[in-house]
């Protein structure tokens, strides 16, 4: 079956930087578009990140943009987000899903908290 294992967050100072990972198994990880998304307390789940399949194309919502970079390893079914110059407001539950495919498949998420 689908899964998807978020890993490495944590507790960083404003400034700081964190490589989050996504681990995929279950499905044929080269064929599909991969996205980050953010949650923080009270608010609705955003979108951060999304990589294409190939991994040449990638978009960013404007709140990370020049901050954040999502890339992947296909031969590691694995999908990164290199998070830098982190801020407050960074401060959230993050999660990668397969966009395209059907169904809706979420990891457990992994806490981000961005805090002096």
């Amino acid at each position: 079956q689908v899964q998807l294992v978020e890993s490495g967050g944590g507790l960083v100072q404003p400034g700081g930087s964190l490589r989050l990972s996504c681990a995929a198994s279950g499905f044929t990880f080269g064929r599909y578009a991969m996205r980050w998304y953010r949650q923080a307390p009270g608010k609705e789940r955003e979108l951060v990140a999304h990589i294409s399949s190939s991994g040449s194309i990638t978009n960013y919502a404007d709140s990370v943009k020049g901050r954040c970079t999502i890339s992947r390893g296909n031969a590691k079914n694995t999908v990164y987000l290199q998070m830098n110059s982190l801020k407050p407001e960074d401060t959230a539950v993050y999660y990668c899903n397969i966009p395209f495919m059907p169904g809706d498949y979420w990891g457990q998420g992994t806490q981000v908290t961005v805090s002096s």
